[in-house]
């Protein structure tokens, strides 16, 4: 399962980032606008990685002036994190979860509907907008044509819970890869918090993916409690995700 996930996270950012080797190290690099990617181990790479080998990335995102920024599976690459730490970076721990047959059953949320928005909805601004305002940060420039054009090539699923003026009040993506999706930037604006909103989105992804032959759907909560959440719907934690960053 992990090794799936790994072929994963290797082939996901690629259509959208061009990737520059550091023998046990990949750095993707995004070719336009969006949220900047970030350094993780080289697929495949079975030695060692060493702090003079985080450096190297290091000094590169700065060339770049990208964050520096590094993702990776504690279970699956363990000698990382000594070797990040060791030139300072600080790395967050977050439930790498997995689901596990089928979804549960979760109540529907009152006054809203809860559906997937395509390239062409209506509904597609204000759905791909609600996630930064989720997460308090400003929407990245052309990140609606972004989302667009993802959608129409089929890299990425998007659902929305709409209220009745047809706007979004949450959020989120899967991101399919073969048999395999990750379900990501799950969020719900502030004023509508507290409803399962998020719950019901991240079902509907769920959903979707199945119906549409994903064998594998996971993916990562921020925190513990979060994880309890996602666990109503059937996730369970398999591993630890780690983010290190500057």
């Amino acid at each position: 399962m992990l090794n799936r996930i790994e072929t994963y996270y290797d082939a996901v950012p690629r259509p959208a980032a061009r990737t520059e080797d550091f023998g046990a190290l990949t750095l993707f690099v995004r070719k336009g606008p969006g949220w900047p990617y970030y350094a993780r181990p080289a697929l495949g790479h079975e030695g060692e990685v060493s702090p003079e080998d985080v450096e190297k990335v290091r000094a590169r995102q700065r060339e770049l002036g990208v964050p520096e920024a590094f993702e990776w599976v504690a279970e699956t690459t363990p000698g990382l994190r000594a070797a990040v730490e060791a030139t300072g970076l600080t790395v967050h721990e977050h439930p790498l979860m997995v689901l596990e047959g089928e979804p549960l059953a979760v109540p529907e949320p009152e006054d809203v509907t809860v559906r997937m928005v395509g390239a062409d909805d209506p509904a597609l601004e204000s759905a791909a907008a609600a996630p930064y305002a989720a997460f308090g940060v400003e929407p990245q420039p052309g990140s609606t044509a972004q989302v667009a054009q993802r959608l129409a090539a089929g890299l990425t699923r998007l659902a929305a819970a709409l209220d009745a003026t047809g706007s979004a009040l949450a959020a989120g993506q899967h991101q399919p890869v073969g048999g395999v999706s990750e379900v990501v930037g799950v969020g719900t604006v502030p004023a509508a918090r507290r409803r399962g909103l998020g719950l019901a989105v991240t079902a509907a992804l769920v959903a979707d993916a199945r119906a549409h032959g994903t064998e594998l759907v996971f993916l990562t909560a921020s925190d513990a409690d979060v994880a309890r959440l996602y666990g109503r719907l059937g996730f369970r934690t398999v591993a630890t995700a780690l983010i290190a960053e500057a």
